[in-house]
């Protein structure tokens, strides 16, 4: 089964269901930062456990966003993502399902029996998942097992599993705590050897004065003495001058294109790259043109990778929901470095539906309701306020242009000197 098979045949036409902390779950996902296509090797050796516990040909680590099932790792089955409404882990989300989630027969249950992957290959019958609980109560998506033939799992093997549920959501956990870490540690490796670069003229230069006073002795005059002084005292300015200047961590073009991006940075490349290999398996399903276009001269210049991905990857999946067939969804980035500011500027653009002045002004006050997109997708209503939210925790600004029925356009500012 492929990735092509599993994004095909939506047939996206159930109401889904939602947490009722939906929105506290999602800003939880969204503040672990975390890329989804590059998790692979941290849970590879839990999914093949999960199956061989459960005796399973199928398991999946998948985490839940509000648009997408990214399966971070899987065990038996070639897949990625899938649309939210079409998942079988959505329901596992619930509170009531916080001790699993059970479907002993897919094709006799009437939410899941003319799902492409019940009635079509790999005809799966059964489905067992455990909801992966960040502090016991938000879930950030679920552990799953599915066969093909029916199963009846014991009381000991869904304990195994919950046990091995608990460990991903502990390797989570570690690995944002790592990320952090390694974050801190590049940050201050690369303030430790600009400050050996960049103080070691000024400090050379008093070393320097210091021997001529020193070597002259005796016959140093007064007036010599005060002039050497005088610039011992401003190679000494300047040395706190640059202290300063790196202790508030100020941007400036001429040292961020010496350096290539750190692991927890991208450059406009990387992120254009990134953006492409996420999204365009969502726009191909809708036959959406996607392109994402990264503008020079900035295009190799690192920044912070702060929540830019679960912002962008919002707007662009509203985007795709909201297009018809054979329609565009166009991104735009670009960095901005003046002496006044420095600040990442981000269109989202797309030649869809369209939105209504009241929905604009309701999307900028923070709060959305639930809409429905081109293929009957059904909207959650959260994805538009979590963007809002996350844009206002880096101190950006976001505006919305649009006309029913004629596209609508995401302006994003965000600063870099503050995230």
């Amino acid at each position: 089964m492929t990735q092509e098979s599993l994004l095909n045949n939506p047939g996206l036409d159930q109401v889904s269901p939602l947490p009722q902390n939906e929105m506290e779950r999602i800003m939880a996902l969204s503040e672990l930062d975390l890329d989804y296509l590059d998790l692979e090797k941290s849970f590879s050796d839990l999914t093949k456990l999960a199956a061989k516990v459960a005796g399973t040909p199928i398991s999946l680590i998948n985490l839940i966003d509000s648009f997408t099932q990214w399966s971070v790792s899987a065990y038996g089955i070639e897949i990625k993502q899938m649309p939210r409404e079409e998942s079988v882990c959505q329901y596992t989300l619930l509170e009531e399902n916080a001790e699993g989630f059970e479907v002993k027969d897919l094709s006799q249950d009437e939410r899941f029996k003319d799902k492409f992957y019940v009635a079509g290959e790999p005809n799966l019958k059964y489905y067992y998942g455990i909801p992966l609980l960040l502090d016991g109560n938000r879930a950030l998506g679920a552990l799953c097992v599915l066969s093909d033939d029916y199963k009846n799992l014991s009381a000991e093997k869904k304990e195994m599993l919950e046990i091995i549920a608990g460990e991903v959501v502990n390797r989570i956990k570690i690995n944002y705590a790592v990320a952090g870490l390694k974050k801190k540690v590049q940050e201050t490796t690369a303030v430790k050897n600009r400050v050996a670069h960049d103080i070691r003229g000024p400090i050379g230069g008093i070393i320097g004065l210091a021997e001529i006073i020193q070597m002259q002795g005796n016959q140093n005059k007064l007036e010599e003495v005060l002039d050497f002084i005088a610039l011992i005292r401003k190679s000494g300015k300047s040395v706190l001058e640059l202290a300063d200047e790196i202790l508030t961590h100020s941007i400036a073009e001429k040292d961020l294109v010496k350096r290539g991006p750190m692991n927890h940075e991208f450059t406009l490349l990387t992120l254009q790259s990134k953006l492409e290999d996420m999204f365009t398996p969502q726009a191909v399903t809708k036959n959406v043109s996607f392109e994402v276009k990264a503008n020079p001269p900035q295009q190799g210049i690192p920044f912070p990778k702060n929540k830019i991905l679960q912002i962008l990857g919002n707007l662009i999946s509203n985007s795709i929901k909201f297009t018809p067939a054979g329609g565009e969804v166009l991104v735009d980035l670009d960095m901005e470095i003046t002496d006044q500011s420095n600040h990442l500027r981000f269109l989202v653009k797309d030649s869809g539906v369209g939105i209504a002045p009241e929905k604009i002004l309701e999307i900028m006050e923070g709060g959305t309701a639930s809409s429905q997109g081109t293929s009957g997708e059904k909207g959650f209503g959260f994805g538009l306020n979590l963007v809002h939210h996350l844009i206002k925790s880096l101190n950006g600004t976001m505006s919305v242009s649009s006309a029913q029925g004629q596209g609508v356009q995401f302006e994003l500012i965000i600063p870099l000197d503050n995230s």
